[in-house]
C-alpha cells in the first residue's frame, strides 16, 4: 500500500504532532477513526431517510381498503 499526503496535510500533521505530543501515525489513525465514524453516521441517516421515504403513507393511504 502506498499513501500520498499532500504538503498542506503533512505540515498540519507535523505541527499537530508537536502540539499534541503524539506521533504522526497516531494522529492519522485517530483522524481515520473519526472519518469512518462520521461517514457511517451519514450512511445510516441516508438509509433511514430513504427507508422513510418509501414507507411514508398518510392516514388515508395506509388504511385504504381495510375493513374492520
Amino acid at each position: 500500500m502506498q499513501i500520498k499526503i499532500n504538503d498542506y496535510n503533512m505540515q498540519n500533521l507535523e505541527t499537530f504532532s508537536e502540539l499534541k505530543k503524539k506521533d504522526i501515525s497516531t494522529l492519522i489513525n485517530e483522524a481515520l477513526e473519526q472519518y469512518f465514524e462520521n461517514e457511517q453516521k451519514k450512511l445510516l441517516e441516508k438509509n433511514l431517510e430513504n427507508e422513510n421515504a418509501m414507507t411514508n403513507l398518510d392516514y388515508d393511504e395506509f388504511w385504504d381498503g381495510v375493513e374492520l
